[in-house]
């Protein structure tokens, strides 16, 4: 048996079962497509659960990939074993109702015996007890002695999840040898001891399991195979550890060359947060890969973990400064041609973990402080859990991870009550919804409550004049037959133009009237599939089944639609400059402007901000047609149809196209010709929680509003500066320059008064137990001008204290500052003025030498001076 890295037993696999006219999937993506239930894909088989179901046609009845996985499970385990880790990829041969037993376990001999060229007299196998079939296929099929082939029961080798298909399988085992196994005379596959290795698992889905237990033949069984590529290359490169193997080993020596600690040199934590490191290196840089970023929630939460978990462990091992980030490139350097996502991705990929380094350091040195001071108080008080108030103050101030802070914790001993952080949680959660939760309690309850038979079609994206008749008339909770001249109440329709704010788009506005009767609409919303409009009646009465007719105000309708398609044009414009990993985290349209949320792991330069403001007018200036079309979902996203992560879609959806350029599910309203939007312009771009940035943005008479706004102020800021518009700017930089100039003239004359009384400063010193004194009171000078003037009297003086307070805009602020030999007596600066700035209201503190501190009372500065006195 020839010694394999790892990528060419890979490439190996796959060509294989190629040449066996299998189809060969690329590893479908971290982020799970289409099931809820996982978080990450963490089996080869996950992403094809739906061919195995028969709820899609595969490309192929016959399949092989190399899947990337994430597990997270077990994490506490990572690095301090030597097989444990939260990364790994999965071979995997596939049938779906094509190919069975037969086939399956001969075409995987012919692999390990014929292209791996395993020994033979290494290999056994194992079977399910009632697998007849599978044992006969090894023993007369295959040729292995029967005395290699295992038979186990269910809890081995049995595979199913609940109720649905489910199987047998039969797992191949690599025997290392003797050196690894146990006392037991009949130590074979199914025993404790670390002799055999299973390596290959194959399923074969036969039966289904209904809810009473009872097993049923499948009409077309499957075939599910799954191989851990790191473990099989353990048993090819013959070594021990996945930490050994040559590409997680190229990884491990660069995390050894940045920490200058020697592996396996019997230091067994630094032997542990060498294999963290290494191991969470190949997670965060495969999850960033995949466009997933740091977060507080869910996949998001399970990186920031990875990161920040791996970062204190390169504290520990005694790295400065950030170093992951540099390191995804060896990740990359050995994945990359097999994952060519990772080398397009590569400077993104760094780029979000050296963020993410950047926030944790910044907080990490803080954070720790925090956890040692709760360790020494438990300790005090002989407690050995932390209570969570105080575990979510650390998650939610800096930074720290839940599992971070328990783990840390379990270092020394400790744990931490996590239903309290729950709690903590919650209460935060609570809080931030308290304005929907008012919301919540209004009319829309009352509405459900009153059972509003029946929905309202949705007219207004063709129509805007729309005759409708009134089903409801809702008024403080109770329905009503007819409401006059000044009541405000809420209208069911059986038909309305008027759009409800839905999809992050306002409500329309307008008018509802007929011959008898007006009304203004101030608001619309939906309760489930019924539209409610708010109203004002500002004349004649209306009664319930009355025919009315529904008139949305066009302008502002208009408005709301540019602002929207600018929307879908700004999403796909930010994924063109910024990578692909863009996803839309929440919008805003009015007819005054837009806001787009979106995730992404830094602020935008003003280079991006200028690339895609230009890239949306380029699209505005073509004057792009905008389609509208109702289609299966299913088709949609074959198509590529962008839609909001997380939401969820019925069978059918409406799907918004620019052109070849943009399609996104959406059900907002729209222009027909991007060329209507006019005009794009970005005012801002700022963070608004972790990871998510905002972009708010004007189009068309919106911006015409801006030009409004700014034409004023600049028309105030000439006429202020006593220039002409076009000289606006020269004359703004000339009363900057002048007032500069005068600044530091003032400055110097400050200096020169301060210089000119120094002698005067020194003689009114007063010596108290043979220390020099000096006290003075300054009005309308800063710090800087008491620290020079401390520095000037220090150059020719010794044993001397000064005490100086500068008073300015009703605020106080205190020096003290000392000469070396009075600090030298045990005097110090620091600890002098937390008790002098007290007397005056405030506090601060210093080095032994100088110290400075801030008070609120210029009152007091005289019992401060005295608190000196009393001092010295």
């Amino acid at each position: 048996m020839e010694k394999m890295g790892l990528n060419d037993i890979r490439e190996l696999f796959l060509s294989f079962y190629q040449s066996k006219d299998h189809y060969r999937q690329q590893s479908f993506p971290l982020i799970p497509e289409k099931d809820k239930s996982l978080l990450l894909i963490n089996s080869g088989m996950a992403p094809l659960k739906p061919y195995f179901a028969g709820l899609e046609t595969p490309p192929a009845k016959r399949m092989t990939t190399c899947q990337k996985c994430i597990r997270t499970g077990d994490i506490e385990n990572v690095g301090f074993t030597s097989r444990h880790g939260t990364f790994f990829e999965m071979l995997g041969s596939f049938s779906f109702g094509d190919y069975f037993k037969k086939e399956s376990l001969t075409w995987g001999w012919e692999f390990i015996t014929e292209v791996l060229k395993m020994p033979t007299d290494k290999l056994w196998a194992t079977v399910y007890e009632d697998d007849d079939d599978a044992y006969a296929i090894w023993r007369d099929t295959i040729g292995m002695p029967e005395d290699r082939i295992v038979r186990l029961g269910k809890d081995d080798n049995f595979w199913e999840i609940g109720t649905g298909p489910c199987g047998p399988c039969s797992e191949i085992y690599y025997d290392r040898g003797e050196k690894y196994g146990c006392d037991n005379p009949d130590c074979k596959p199914g025993c404790e001891c670390d002799r055999y290795v299973e390596f290959w698992n194959h399923v074969f889905t036969q039966f289904n399991r209904d809810e009473e237990g009872n097993y049923s033949d499948l009409a077309h069984p499957n075939i599910d195979t799954g191989m851990g590529i790191e473990r099989l290359a353990c048993i090819m490169q013959d070594v021990e550890s996945i930490f050994d193997i040559d590409t997680i080993k190229y990884i491990l020596d660069g995390v050894v060359g940045v920490s200058g600690v020697k592996y396996e040199s019997g230091a067994a934590s630094t032997d542990v947060s060498i294999r963290i490191i290494t191991d969470h290196l190949r997670s965060m840089t495969f999850m960033i890969g995949d466009s997933i970023l740091p977060g507080n929630e869910g996949r998001e939460y399970v990186l920031r973990r990875l990161i920040r978990r791996a970062a204190r462990h390169g504290r520990m091992l005694g790295i400065e400064g950030p170093f992951l980030s540099a390191l995804c490139d060896r990740v990359i350097d050995v994945s990359g041609k097999a994952y060519p996502e990772l080398e397009t991705r590569r400077e993104m990929i760094k780029k979000v973990v050296a963020v993410e380094e950047e926030k944790f350091a910044s907080t990490i040195d803080q954070g720790m402080k925090i956890i040692n001071g709760y360790t020494d108080e438990m300790k005090t008080l002989g407690q050995n859990v932390l209570e969570g108030d105080k575990a979510f103050k650390l998650h939610d101030t800096y930074g720290f991870p839940i599992d971070l802070t328990r783990e840390i914790l379990e270092e020394s001993g400790y744990t931490v009550d996590l239903e309290g952080f729950k709690r903590a949680m919650a209460q935060q959660k609570k809080r931030s919804q308290v304005e929907q939760e008012m919301e919540g309690a209004g009319w829309e309850e009352a509405a459900a409550g009153l059972s509003l038979e029946g929905e309202t079609k949705f007219t207004g994206y063709t129509v805007m004049m729309q005759k409708a008749t009134v089903k409801a008339i809702l008024q403080d909770k109770e329905m009503l037959d007819s409401v006059q001249e000044g009541a405000v109440c809420r209208m069911v329709l059986d038909k309305t133009s008027f759009y409800a704010e839905s999809g992050g788009q306002i409500y329309d506005t307008g008018i509802i009237s007929n011959d008898d009767f007006t009304a203004e609409v101030m608001e619309v919303t939906k309760a489930q599939s019924v539209f409610v409009h708010k109203i004002k009646v500002i004349k004649g009465t209306v009664n319930k089944g009355d025919s009315v007719l529904c008139m949305p105000d066009v302008p502002s309708r208009n408005m709301i639609s540019a602002n929207h398609t600018a929307t879908h044009l700004l999403h796909k414009a930010l994924k063109d400059v910024l990578g692909d990993h863009i996803k839309q985290a929440g919008s805003s349209v009015t007819k005054d402007g837009l806001r787009f949320d979106f995730n992404h792991f830094q602020a935008m330069t003003k280079d991006e901000i200028n690339k895609v403001e230009a890239i949306v007018n380029d699209k505005i200036s073509r004057f792009i047609e905008v389609t509208t079309k109702v289609m299966p979902a299913e088709e949609a996203f074959k198509e590529g149809a962008t839609a909001l992560f997380g939401e969820k879609y019925g069978d059918t959806v409406r799907v918004v196209s620019i052109g070849n350029y943009s399609k996104e599910f959406c059900g907002g309203t729209h222009v027909s010709n991007i060329g209507q939007i006019g005009l794009f312009k970005i005012l801002s771009e700022s963070g608004v929680a972790s990871g998510v940035r905002r972009i708010e943005a004007i189009t068309g008479q919106g911006l015409l509003k801006k030009f409004n706004e700014s034409e004023i102020v600049i028309n105030q800021a000439a006429e202020a500066l006593r220039s002409s518009r076009d000289n606006i700017v020269d004359k703004a930089i000339s009363v900057s320059d002048e007032v500069k100039s005068l600044k530091k003239e003032i400055n110097e004359l400050k200096k020169a008064e301060m210089s000119k009384s120094l002698d005067n400063i020194i003689g009114n010193a007063k010596e108290i137990n043979g220390i020099r004194l000096i006290m003075k009171q300054f009005d309308d000078y800063n710090i800087n001008d008491l620290r020079d003037l401390s520095d000037q009297i220090k150059v020719n003086s010794k044993n001397t204290a000064m005490i100086f307070a500068a008073v300015a805009d009703g605020k106080v602020t205190f020096l003290v500052s000392l000469t070396d030999d009075v600090v030298e007596k045990g005097f110090h600066a620091g600890k002098m003025i937390k008790e002098i700035a007290a007397a005056a209201g405030g506090g601060g503190g210093g080095k032994a030498d100088m110290a400075q501190a801030g008070a609120k009372d210029p009152n007091k500065i005289s019992a401060a001076f005295a608190k000196a006195e009393e001092l010295l």
